[in-house]
């Protein structure tokens, strides 16, 4: 591509990072601790877990072929024997796990969305405050650009991607001010969607929830990149690789990745065995326990610091050792197994003792 490492593009102040380490830093300092980043960047969280824990081995991906470029740059002073940069999209752990002939990880870190190299150069598309072709594609070696989505989707499914993705309410008037537009000529530039999404939204919409377009960019770059699909495969695996006393901490920057990262983790403290029964069968019990509340936001000095962490959302998790159990489960299960004469689950139209009707 032409990049000139030598001059980083973008400026990059690594999110909660001191907050990342904390959660992760049982994890990295357990013996041979291999860690991957999988949303590497500019390398920021990477070149601090390096720094802090000279034992341990790193793993960054990233589908951006210049963010790697300056990684590469910025973290060659620890060596290839401790650093292995791979251009991949961090779904596709499995294999280059596999590749470097490392069975397990013992932290990861996910740092979801945009990358501020993406954000701060106009080319790459993503702005809708800059003026640039229209492209969004986080990896320009490969894959449809939001130009081919805006002019040769058809009408509805824009519409459905535009209210999915986007949670835009005004789809549909969005919409109908792109078809009339292209029919015109190829729309090409971010700056002529994004008068077209102002055009096509109420006066009285526009007047809160900041810019109108961001809704509609953060729908399309979803599309382009088919974010969600590779994040609902790509936490599971995370999870799967990780090694007994692992920990993983997870960034998400709006709901529809939260809502994934949720559902993932949660499904993984939690039993799968029969609750009416007094101890756990082998094989079902939690195999993770969660190490935040929820999903915990920025302080207010992170984001007075780094304005760019103001919408995020942490979550993280330690993958249990098989004779551990998480914190309670055993009391709850035996409280739910003597609960009502033994029963852990009332029968239909039963009530507890003293409980009248409504």
């Amino acid at each position: 591509m032409g990049v000139d490492v030598g001059e980083l593009r973008g400026t990059h102040v690594p999110v909660l990072l001191e907050r990342c380490l904390e959660l992760l830093a049982p994890a990295l300092q357990l013996p041979g601790a291999v860690h991957v980043d999988f949303t590497l960047g500019l390398g920021g969280h990477a070149e601090a877990v390096l720094e802090r824990y000279p034992d341990v081995v790193l793993i960054g991906l990233d589908r951006d072929t210049e963010a790697l470029a300056h990684s590469r740059q910025r973290l060659a002073r620890f060596g290839g024997e401790r650093v292995h940069l791979v251009h991949a999209v961090y779904d596709e752990l499995p294999r280059v796990l596999e590749e470097l002939d490392i069975p397990r990880i013992h932290s990861g870190l996910f740092d979801l969305g945009v990358s501020s190299l993406q954000l701060d150069e106009a080319d790459r598309g993503f702005a809708y405050a800059q003026d640039a072709p229209l492209d969004m594609r986080m990896d320009q070696t490969t894959g449809i650009t939001a130009e081919q989505v805006v002019n040769e989707y058809e009408p509805g499914e824009l519409v459905r991607i535009l209210r999915t993705y986007g949670e835009e309410k005004f789809a549909t008037r969005v919409v109908s001010s792109i078809v009339r537009e292209r029919q015109k000529g190829r729309i090409t530039s971010t700056a002529r969607l994004s008068e077209l999404v102002k055009e096509s939204i109420p006066a009285a919409a526009r007047r809160t929830g900041g810019n109108p377009s961001k809704r509609t960019f953060q729908a399309l770059r979803i599309e382009v990149n088919g974010e969600l699909a590779t994040l609902e495969s790509a936490v599971p695996a995370a999870l799967d690789a990780l090694a007994p006393k692992g920990r993983l901490v997870v960034m998400s920057y709006q709901s529809l990745e939260d809502r994934i990262v949720k559902r993932a983790l949660t499904a993984r403290t939690r039993s799968t065995g029969p609750i009416d029964l007094p101890v756990e069968l082998p094989g079902t019990g939690p195999t993770l326990r969660l190490l935040t509340k929820g999903s915990e936001p920025p302080t207010d000095e992170e984001v007075a610091a780094n304005p760019r962490a103001a919408s995020v959302k942490l979550r993280a998790v330690e993958r249990l050792d098989q004779h551990d159990q998480a914190p309670g489960a055993a009391r709850e299960r035996l409280r739910l197994s003597t609960t009502h004469g033994g029963r852990g689950r009332l029968r239909p139209g039963e009530r507890k003792e003293g409980e009248g009707k409504a």
